[in-house]
């Protein structure tokens, strides 16, 4: 009997990470299908044009210029949160309020986001529809999947290593700085992909914040579209869905190369370390 179960529950895995995979492979081969006809170096690197044709390149650089500036200034904010929560913060009431205000700001709509990002960034303090705009409003709804990963990642730090670096005669901040930072970097590298995949995902809050101007943006503060928003617009407006599925086929790459990039430096970093 105890091998009966072993090998049904061992069967019901296989099953789940086999239908897990089917689904992602039907989706991903489904938009190449639709899509893939379109792929070419003039979609890819040629300036939109509303009357049909043309490329998608304004809108890859709007992305890149969201997912920089969104990452650079919800990176340093959110791990150093973590930080204080985990090393330093007494646990108690304090303590208890943010991690619960913290989970709750991950449950909000991006809609949610994207509206008082449209009043607060856009209107009061007077940005307008920008790019600028669209990267803070990104910033608060990643900020709490950057603050999560980094505390589960320096959790995961043998409390052994803290007690270890104090023995030699080092401070607190050395040991965070040379010893539980370095340790728990792939899984704040980890949180760093998973707030990657959110920006470039996002539509609702970045359509009432950067607007919908498919041109080359000429800085931080214009008005521009990303490939998500364009995607919609496209389908939403021509009914294009093969334009659509090409525009799906570069967010996939684009997502991959990130992915990529962030697992080979988190493996030279692993190995740096030893």
């Amino acid at each position: 009997m105890r091998s009966f179960k072993d090998n049904l529950l061992r069967g019901l895995l296989w099953f789940s990470a086999f239908v897990t995979v089917a689904i992602l492979l039907l989706i991903v081969g489904y938009i190449f299908y639709k899509g893939f006809r379109l792929i070419n170096f003039e979609f890819i690197f040629g300036d939109y044009s509303p009357t049909g044709g043309g490329g998608i390149w304004p809108m890859i650089v709007t992305t890149i210029y969201t997912i920089i500036i969104s990452l650079v200034i919800a990176t340093p904010i959110g791990i150093l949160a973590a930080v204080y929560l985990q090393e330093y913060a007494k646990q108690g009431r304090l303590v208890r309020t943010i991690r619960f205000a913290t989970e709750s700001l991950t449950g909000i709509p991006s809609i949610i986001y994207g509206l008082f990002g449209a009043v607060f960034f856009v209107t009061t303090l007077k940005l307008g529809m920008s790019i600028i705009a669209a990267s803070l409003t990104l910033t608060i709804i990643v900020l709490p999947v950057v603050i999560r990963t980094t505390e589960e990642a320096l959790k995961t730090v043998p409390q052994a290593y803290r007690e270890g670096s104090l023995a030699l005669g080092t401070t607190k901040l050395q040991t965070l700085l040379k010893v539980i930072l370095p340790s728990s970097m792939p899984g704040i590298l980890s949180g760093i992909i998973l707030s990657m995949g959110r920006i470039v995902g996002e539509s609702a809050a970045i359509f009432l914040t950067a607007g919908t101007v498919a041109a080359m943006p000429s800085s931080i503060f214009s008005s521009a579209r990303t490939l998500t928003v364009h995607s919609y617009l496209v389908t939403q407006e021509a009914g294009d869905i093969e334009l659509a599925a090409a525009i799906g086929i570069v967010l996939i790459i684009i997502i991959l190369l990130l992915n990529f990039s962030a697992t080979y430096l988190s493996k030279k970093l692993n190995k740096a370390d030893y």
